[in-house]
């Protein structure tokens, strides 16, 4: 006999509503929901159809208070406006939804303040968390992992699970194919202190450069930005170079704008390559030579690693998942030119008060 699929007094279908109407008790219904790998495949197959018929919805957070589950993970990212973390976040979120889960997004704004603000208010309320490009110390991370299954983003950790992208192979992609061009000098664009990714690159760039015996140099650190680009274009002109690599993508950008607006061309006076491999690194012009990393991967795999774990996996620490990068090479790189083609700089002319043409007065340091 065919079960009575009425809802019941209730304007907005319940649990014991979709018990009824499936044949099975509530408590099964429960299961097929939160854990559905404890209910035959059919029968939870039988209440996800009963339940769309009714429109019943779950409730994460009354599910969370007698199960202590809430089906949600948060994405914390250092800068939810940088181009680098739009795939990530696809990929994070394709991999959350495929498993049930809600993902909660916070922007850190490049703030270690905000960053904390945003773990703290959502410690309580999610399973597990992924810490995209984190400024916080090793013992502050640490100290979260120890509340919540965490993963740390393109950040290794010898103590806490890591999903990071293969930044030494990339780097020395970068110098080697600067070096085929027969660029001798090769000045690296810093971002972030606190950035991990960054101590990596310049350390594996000067590994690179010195077994290619190239001349090398680090200037910054800069924010990573157009704006931290444009500011590193003002102290890359007051030191001639033939060759630059920058810490990302949005730093090379800014460089090659702030270069252009003081007649140094790319990549005839200057071949730059950046890092990530963003959306708009095919935009600009000339197009940016770039690292591509497999962000989309990223975000998926940081997701899928953190919900095993969540789901009882034993926690990877030791060796983090290393992702594979390339070389993307397009229009900002170029052979070394034998002639001398650069604006004339501020030494260069006699009495000019220090501002050459092209060359735009730079303001005093804050104090």
């Amino acid at each position: 006999m065919a079960q009575d699929r009425t809802p019941s007094r209730s304007a907005t279908p319940t649990i014991y509503d979709v018990a009824r109407a499936a044949g099975v008790a509530p408590s099964t219904v429960s299961r097929a929901f939160s854990r559905p790998g404890r209910v035959k495949a059919e029968t939870a197959e039988r209440i996800r159809m009963v339940a769309t018929e009714l429109g019943y919805r779950t409730n994460p957070l009354a599910r969370a208070l007698s199960t202590t589950r809430t089906s949600m993970i948060a994405l914390i990212l250092s800068d939810i406006t940088n181009p680098f973390h739009f795939e990530i976040i696809r990929g994070a979120e394709a991999a959350a939804s495929e498993a049930g889960y809600t993902m909660l997004l916070a922007d850190a704004q490049e703030s270690y303040r905000l960053e904390r603000e945003a773990l703290e208010r959502t410690l309580s309320t999610v399973e597990g968390i992924v810490m995209a490009g984190s400024r916080m110390s090793g013992t502050a991370v640490r100290m979260i992992a120890k509340q919540k299954p965490v993963i740390v983003l393109n950040r290794a950790m010898a103590d806490v699970p890591s999903v990071v992208t293969d930044n030494p192979r990339g780097a020395r992609r970068a110098v080697e194919h600067l070096a085929e061009l027969d660029h001798r000098a090769i000045t690296y664009v810093a971002g972030p202190e606190a950035s991990w990714a960054d101590g990596m690159r310049w350390r594996s760039i000067r590994e690179a450069g010195h077994e290619l015996d190239l001349s090398v140099r680090r200037i910054g650190p800069y924010l990573p930005t157009v704006a931290g680009g444009m500011r590193a274009a003002e102290d890359l002109a007051r030191q001639q170079t033939s060759a630059v690599v920058t810490y990302n993508d949005l730093v090379a950008i800014g460089l090659m704008r702030g270069l252009q607006t003081m007649r140094i061309r790319i990549p005839e006076d200057v071949s730059v390559v950046g890092f990530d491999n963003i959306f708009s690194a095919d935009l600009v012009t000339p197009a940016l030579t770039t690292v591509a990393a497999p962000l989309r991967v990223l975000g998926t795999t940081a997701v899928r690693n953190l919900l095993a774990v969540v789901g009882g996996a034993r926690s990877q620490t030791g060796l983090p998942v290393v992702l594979p990068t390339r070389l993307v090479v397009r229009g900002s790189t170029a052979r070394r030119s034998r002639k001398r083609t650069w604006p004339r700089r501020p030494t260069d002319r006699p009495g000019d008060g220090g501002n050459a043409i092209g060359l735009p007065r730079r303001a005093p340091e804050a104090q």
